[in-house]
């Protein structure tokens, strides 16, 4: 990696070290509760279980819900591995293609549209959370979740970034479309929000979370005994009946069957190597190859003479990714159920081979075609993938969702686990007081058509937009990458690396400095909102800079550095154990270590 930096940004907060643990997270709450295991002597999985408990508590409007999904990257120190643990919910069986097209749905709705309570995906995020702590951890149930219940029964103050999600028109329309909804919960008589600083309490998330532990307690046996306890009563028990009544009430097609029947899921990253490093990724169930294979485009240009956030440097970083989101809209799918030609796709021959396709002076209008990794494949393909017609958006729109969190734990030992939770937006989704949160509705992600990779199908995984990354380094892990943003997150994960290992920036520079994302690519969410040509740019992004990006033809947008996206990069020197972090402003996003 470069060591010293060409392009200093001055930061507004120093970089977190420590030797015995350091944790970062998208509030400093969600960070304590994972450090509160560390000094209880317990290790970083246990501590990524804990900061998922109390993040479901503490970032609600991060859009996460305990009854959603997350999903994990992880090194074990003692074995060496690197493992991905996939905590995404899945279809219900009742959501199929028939059941859309019969209701006269090409698209899987959201929100204020009618059926959007289709969406609803089976939660995740408790089985991986428990199945992380039998494989890994050391704590029980009851240890890891005890922050989670103190902060929902006993409450905790109010914060600027979550009233201010509160007050937004489509989250109060949405509570009050689906009475009492979080309205009796985070808001006052006068339907504003509870005021910076007032206590928050969630009793019937509180309740929730104590069912578990109660079971947890009356299961006879060992730890392990006990965590099964835990988990059947959400996916089989009390729970579980709450979650399938709620999604009835409001027409959703969730059974007690789809709970019973999940299990997260333990599986190998996907991998590319960039510049002596070795990048690790969830597979195409998510976008995380996505980043891999800009990576593999970007490898032979000379970055770092460009200058970092120069106009060329941008153009040919965005040229990157919109060839890589090319190929996730037509390619990736859960390749459980979906034959996907990853090995092709992360071929240097076929970066090679996609790489002239950039051109140095002229930004592609849109979404470029995909190419044919199958050509690279050593699979004989059944099916070549299906192109997605992409329907431009009228005005200037979005374009990506600011929703979900992000944190990352590294214990003294080496291991490290970075998690991306999310789901059950408030803005989307129907919150249920009964089980103090709100249902994901994930599943908006899949496709109406069989024939696609990501076409919806019970029990398969949707397409999800959540990711996170580990970098390794003579085969020993030295960095993590992460960050909200819906698609926006494999970009910016890809600008933090790129800052890191090209510029030699440190981890607080590196979430710190300007981002850009294009948004040539269909947005995930529905309405599925796409911007062909267009270019969002942070304020750090010089003026000049943007009209040089205009003559190449990018359609720049500015936007505010507080639209939310908030990344953190944390690291560990394999020879001192040293570690560190940054945490990224824009956001509560905090770092505390040991």
């Amino acid at each position: 990696m470069a060591t010293q930096s060409q392009s200093r940004y001055d930061t507004g907060r120093p970089v977190v070290h420590g030797r015995r643990g350091v944790v970062s997270a998208g509030h400093y709450l969600t960070a304590m509760s994972a450090m509160r295991m560390l000094l209880a002597g317990g290790n970083a999985f246990d501590a990524a279980a804990a900061a998922t408990f109390t993040a479901a508590v503490v970032e609600p409007t991060a859009s996460y819900s305990l009854a959603a999904e997350s999903v994990f990257l992880m090194h074990h120190a003692a074995t060496g591995r690197v493992r991905v643990l996939s905590g995404q919910g899945t279809a219900p069986g009742g959501q199929t293609v028939d059941l859309f097209r019969g209701l006269g749905l090409s698209k899987i709705p959201t929100g204020p549209d009618a059926r959007g309570e289709l969406s609803f995906t089976v939660p995740g995020v408790v089985d991986a959370s428990i199945a992380l702590l039998e494989t890994y951890g050391t704590k029980t149930a009851g240890d890891v979740i005890a922050p989670a219940i103190d902060y929902a029964q006993h409450g905790f103050p109010m914060y600027q970034y979550m009233r201010g999600a509160l007050q937004s028109i489509e989250t109060l329309e949405q509570f009050r479309r689906y009475p009492p909804g979080g309205m009796g919960i985070f808001y006052d008589e006068d339907e504003s929000a509870i005021k910076v600083g007032q206590v928050v309490l969630q009793k019937g998330l509180a309740a929730t979370f104590g069912k578990m532990v109660e079971a947890e307690s009356s299961a006879p046996g060992h730890r392990l005994s006990g965590l099964q306890a835990a988990r059947d009563a959400f996916y089989r028990g009390e729970i579980a009946r709450n979650i399938v009544d709620c999604s009835r009430r409001v027409g959703g097609v969730l059974s007690l069957d789809d709970l019973a029947g999940y299990r997260a899921a333990f599986e190998e990253p996907v991998k590319t190597s960039f510049r002596g490093l070795e990048v690790c990724a969830q597979s195409t169930w998510t976008q995380g190859p996505v980043l891999l294979q800009a990576l593999n485009l970007l490898e032979p240009f000379d970055l770092r003479a460009m200058g970092h956030n120069s106009p060329q440097y941008i153009h040919t970083v965005t040229e990157a990714i919109k060839l890589a989101f090319a190929d996730r809209e037509r390619f990736y799918g859960d390749p459980d159920f979906a034959q996907v030609p990853i090995d092709g796709l992360l071929s240097k021959e076929y970066a090679a081979s996609r790489r002239p396709l950039i051109a140095p002076d002229g930004a592609h209008p849109g979404l470029p075609p995909s190419g044919d990794p199958w050509k690279y494949s050593a699979t004989a393909p059944s099916a070549r993938g299906k192109e997605v017609p992409a329907v431009p958006a009228t005005g200037d729109g979005g374009g990506g969702e600011a929703g979900t969190t992000h944190f990352t734990v590294i214990d003294r030992d080496g291991n490290m686990v970075c998690a991306t939770p999310s789901g059950g937006a408030f803005v989307k989704s129907v919150f249920f007081p009964e089980l103090g949160c709100a249902l994901s509705t994930r599943s908006e992600m899949f496709f109406v058509d069989p024939d696609h990779p990501n076409g919806v199908e019970p029990g398969k995984r949707p397409r999800t937009t959540l990711v996170n990354y580990i970098v390794c380094k003579n085969g020993q892990p030295v960095m993590t990458l992460g960050c909200p943003g819906g698609d926006n997150q494999a970009q910016a994960n890809l600008q933090l690396l790129l800052n890191v290992v090209v510029f030699g920036m440190d981890a607080q520079q590196a979430v710190e400095a300007p981002r850009f994302s294009s948004q040539s690519v269909t947005n995930s969410f529905y309405p599925r909102i796409y911007l062909p040509g267009q270019l969002n740019v942070e304020p750090g992004v010089p003026e000049g800079t943007r009209s040089r990006l205009r003559e190449m033809g990018h359609k720049v947008v500015p936007i505010a550095s507080e639209s939310g996206i908030g990344a953190i990069v944390s690291q560990r020197d394999p020879e001192t154990g040293v570690m560190c972090a940054g945490a990224d402003p824009r956001r509560p996003t905090y770092a505390v270590a040991w």
